[in-house]
């Protein structure tokens, strides 16, 4: 069966809600390279978004899930329990980035967890209250799109959001806003629409993903931390995307030496199977009632096998140096474009590790943010054999999420490829 085949069956099957990326179809992937069903060969610059860390179908996941396999492929936790899921929590709380004890609870989507992490915070502090920041994303169920941070397409057509979510702007230098800015607004809506005392928690990316790979300041976390730990609101941490070596710490938060109260995290957890979670300070996890948490498929024993799979590449295979090395390549590699006049104007790369992002610019409007720049610019990618996706709060922002397990020259051919689809766009 051909793309343009599949295609045609893909419009009048599913519904065009769900959006694809790229027109194309997966046959077969290895490491950091997919092939097609038309037998076209790519580097993956996109990582399944954020969720293959350690590459497509690594020896060790398959094995793991493999083996799992061959015992048994579900219980549900909430019926019958099993060693993984907890000998998966205990290695998650060991590496929790905050002092004191921690607990972890298992879901399957992000989107999962960043909702049971609310809903925690809420049971703990008594308060209802959300913040959230402006350019965030935290999934697309009903109170996770509430607290996203970004209308279109996330809430435009699905009526009103749910009550008692609030949010402040990211600082964001490339539209003038600050840090002061970003506080200065919290002191408003702390004056016109919620008291701190009624708000239950302020959720924040510490890189944001979907927002245009925007890292979130020391001093912003560091003036967050001293905001909840005064006024009795939980902090927590999005690492839905940052997660698992991304950025060369284990979490993003590390980098910055802020401890939250709680961390949600997914995507490249379990190396390419669904799994999430919520890590916080065990007396806060430990308030809410048997049957208030859990789902059906929550920490499934398949994903739990690929996630302790994960851990051990991460650390036996030396991902966290990995990636800070990947991360200052691909920044030198960008940083080289910017002086050439052969290809589209392109801002200075940002991002923490192998988590970089750069802004195609107008050069017709004072060098600001091109909207859709980085669609444009993925579209032509994919014409060069490389995946790679777009994000930003008007499409401007190019992302680069190669698995962390890409030899240099796998890595060095997607940034020629990459090279390519800038100059075919100049």
């Amino acid at each position: 069966m051909s793309n343009d085949a599949l295609l045609a069956r893909r419009k009048k099957a599913v519904p065009r809600g769900v959006a694809n990326a790229t027109p194309v179809f997966a046959d077969h992937a290895a490491n950091a390279e997919i092939w097609d069903v038309d037998g076209n060969r790519y580097v993956d610059f996109a990582g399944g978004i954020a969720v293959l860390n350690v590459g497509h179908l690594h020896p060790r996941v398959v094995a793991a899930v493999s083996e799992q396999l061959t015992r048994f492929s579900h219980t549900s936790f909430q019926v019958m329990g099993y060693e993984s899921y907890v000998t998966l929590a205990e290695r998650l709380n060991a590496l929790a980035p905050f002092a004191g004890e921690a607990q972890t609870i298992l879901f399957t989507t992000g989107a999962e967890a960043t909702e049971n992490a609310v809903k925690i915070a809420r049971a703990a502090t008594g308060r209802t209250g959300v913040i959230s920041f402006t350019g965030a994303f935290h999934g697309r169920s009903g109170l996770a799109s509430a607290m996203t941070g970004k209308v279109n397409p996330y809430k435009w057509q699905f009526g009103p959001s749910l009550p008692d979510v609030y949010h402040v702007p990211f600082p964001n230098p490339a539209y003038g806003t600050t840090v002061a800015n970003s506080l200065k607004a919290l002191d408003f809506l702390f004056a016109a629409d919620i008291h701190p005392g009624s708000v239950a928690a302020i959720i924040i990316e510490p890189v944001q993903g979907e927002g245009g790979f925007n890292v979130a300041p020391v001093e912003l976390l560091q003036a967050l931390r001293a905001i909840c730990d005064t006024h009795g609101i939980k902090l927590i941490v999005d690492e839905v995307q940052t997660g698992f070596a991304r950025t060369g710490r284990m979490f993003a938060i590390e980098h910055s030496g802020v401890e939250p109260d709680l961390v949600t995290v997914a995507k490249s957890l379990a190396g390419g199977f669904p799994l999430s979670g919520v890590i916080g300070r065990m007396e806060l996890m430990d308030v809410v009632e048997p049957g208030g948490l859990g789902g059906t498929y929550g920490g499934s024993p398949i994903g739990c096998a690929a996630a302790l799979a994960v851990l051990d590449i991460i650390e036996e295979e030396g991902l966290l140096a990995r990636s800070a090395a990947m991360g200052t390549h691909i920044c030198e590699r960008i940083n080289g474009w910017r002086s050439r006049n052969d290809l589209v104007s392109i801002s200075v790369p940002r991002g923490l590790g192998g988590m970089i992002g750069f802004d195609i610019l107008d050069d017709r409007n004072e060098m600001m943010p091109l909207a859709n720049g980085g669609k444009v610019v993925a579209a032509k990618a994919l014409g060069e054999g490389l995946v790679v996706l777009n994000c930003g709060s008007r499409g401007e922002t190019v992302r680069i999420l190669v698995p962390l397990t890409a030899s240099d020259a796998i890595l060095d051919e997607g940034l020629d490829r990459l090279e390519k689809a800038l100059s075919a766009v100049a």
